[in-house]
């Protein structure tokens, strides 16, 4: 983007964090996103060459640090000195988002990557048995991407959309609006799964303990505010 011909440090600063997709971008370095693959899978909808630019961009100002993996191929981005001092900024936004712009969501905002890759980094693994744990996510109205397989051991989840011919602990199965709705806290997942837009098929265990483990939205608290709230 061009500059705004201005000193005020807010057009300073737009100027860095202003171009579209950067604060998405942010948001997943603040959530520990760090290699670019896995920004690929939060942020589906953003090329590859846009995102690298991007990122160097963010490089170039001194916000990403770009370093070597230790004794593997290819690199990581972590958040300077100055990027970390943004986390703030993040979090306020989400929760700006949560309280005045979740109403807005149209049916083109349903991505199912990022909404499993969040299932992904937030699910609960030391409230899950020990061992391996198999989770199927079916959703009943897409053709394309419907089913994905959370493989869990200990602390380490994977996250794939090809079978792998594993046992599956526990079925859910869906439509994706309803499991948008229960990851931004609109949706009580007890609630969804009594009154069957969501259903459960698999481990009673797993079933019986789901709250405790299932990971939603960090903010999904946030309640909306009113229309037409003034105050």
């Amino acid at each position: 983007m061009t500059g705004y011909g201005q000193f005020c440090p807010v057009a300073k600063a737009t100027e860095i964090l202003g171009e579209r997709w950067t604060l998405l971008i942010l948001r997943e370095l603040v959530n520990g996103t760090c290699r670019f693959s896995d920004f690929q899978r939060a942020l589906s909808r953003i090329s590859p060459p846009l995102l690298a630019k991007r990122l160097k961009h963010l490089e170039d100002r001194g916000v990403v640090l770009r370093k070597p993996i230790s004794g593997r191929k290819g690199y990581e981005y972590r958040l300077t000195r100055a990027g970390k001092e943004l986390e703030p900024l993040i979090v306020q936004l989400s929760t700006w988002g949560m309280r005045w712009a979740r109403g807005q969501m149209t049916n083109d905002d349903l991505d199912v990557e990022f909404l499993m890759f969040d299932f992904q980094r937030r699910i609960r693994t030391g409230n899950l048995p020990d061992g391996e744990t198999v989770l199927c996510f079916i959703f009943n109205d897409l053709e394309k991407f419907k089913s994905w397989w959370l493989i869990i051991n200990g602390d380490e989840v994977d996250l794939c959309t090809d079978d792998h011919g594993r046992n599956v602990d526990l079925f859910i199965s869906s439509d994706l609006r309803t499991m948008v709705e229960v990851w931004a806290g609109d949706l009580a997942l007890s609630t969804a799964i009594r009154d069957e837009r969501v259903g459960v098929t698999g481990s009673r265990h797993l079933i019986r303990g789901m709250k405790d483990w299932f990971g939603i939205a960090p903010r999904a608290h946030v309640r909306p505010a009113e229309t037409g709230a003034e105050s």
